[in-house]
């Protein structure tokens, strides 16, 4: 059993202006409709989105400026200025859809911690920081739900969180926002040829697993198991961000695996974490290719049965 995190909010329609970018925002409902019907999952839906006050509380006094910004997000967002589209068409159509995945990020880990293992479609959102926003990411959302649970008691200080990124890019945003916490430790499987190139947000990983571009999945599935293989069971819960980024067809990860690939890396991640006794909540990460809705769906088709 997997408890699976999706609402229609996590969508984002753009209509025309799709086209200036790769990312698929209707892929969230591409895969619920794949496994909806799967006696093995349970469902969940976030109510609400995170609200501004918590997003504010979290990051710095730039970035509360910067968020409200159209320029700003927008490049961010990695798209081209566009005169005739205003702040509130991106927040309606974009910033309220990540900020629901975010929501679910902290339903998905207060569920995680008594013991469920859970996945929220969307989140991941591994580029954001409290300085910084970029690459598709707005708003860190293991960030703020730590910043949440450990306002709650559901966390405390001494308390240590693993963040396992197997997104084709390296997660400077998750770097920066743990730099200076020793409690949250980071495994990070990377392609070290392209962006982010942050040399001291990749300095802060605990477990490092840079690879190059054209890794074959084999390759890849070795060096990530290996890596595994050195993890404790020290943590009370683990983030996962799964990106599909990885796959061959994706066009920004220049990396070669397969779906086949990506679904035995979620098994293996999900074993070990059994292991270990370490409840997980997987993430929805990067993915800009056709074939990320169909890798995410057999994803969690198969480690439903696990």
């Amino acid at each position: 059993m997997i408890h699976i995190f999706y609402s229609e909010n996590f969508n984002i329609d753009l209509g025309l202006l799709r086209y200036l970018h790769p990312f698929d925002g209707m892929k969230f409902q591409k895969v619920f409709d794949d496994i909806q019907s799967n006696s093995n999952i349970k469902f969940h839906s976030p109510e609400n989105p995170i609200s501004l006050t918590l997003v504010n509380e979290f990051v710095n006094e730039l970035i509360e400026l910067l968020i409200i910004e159209k320029v700003t997000i927008l490049r961010a967002l990695e798209v081209p200025n566009i005169p005739f589209v205003g702040f509130s068409y991106l927040d309606k159509k974009i910033l309220s859809p990540m900020r629901y995945g975010v929501s679910a990020t902290l339903q998905a880990t207060k569920l995680a911690l008594t013991g469920k293992n859970c996945w929220n479609l969307a989140g991941g959102y591994h580029h954001a920081s409290q300085h910084n926003m970029e690459g598709f990411c707005i708003y860190n959302d293991i960030g703020i739900t730590y910043q949440e649970l450990i306002k709650s008691g559901e966390l405390i200080n001494t308390d240590q969180v693993l963040i396992i990124d197997t997104d084709a890019h390296h997660g400077n945003g998750n770097a920066r926002t743990f730099l200076d916490n020793d409690k949250v430790k980071i495994l990070d499987v990377y392609n070290s040829d392209i962006y982010p190139q942050s040399e001291f947000t990749r300095e802060r990983i605990d477990f490092p697993v840079p690879v190059s571009s054209g890794i074959s999945g084999d390759e890849y599935l070795a060096k990530y198991q290996k890596a595994l293989n050195t993890l404790s069971s020290d943590y009370k819960v683990a983030f996962v961000v799964a990106g599909t980024d990885v796959l061959a067809s994706d066009k920004l990860g220049h990396m070669k695996l397969t779906i086949d690939d990506v679904v035995e890396r979620e098994k293996i991640t999900l074993e070990r974490l059994k292991a270990l006794d370490i409840p997980v909540v997987f993430l929805g990460g990067g993915g800009y290719s056709k074939e990320s809705a169909q890798a995410i769906s057999a994803a969690i088709n198969r480690i439903s049965e696990l």
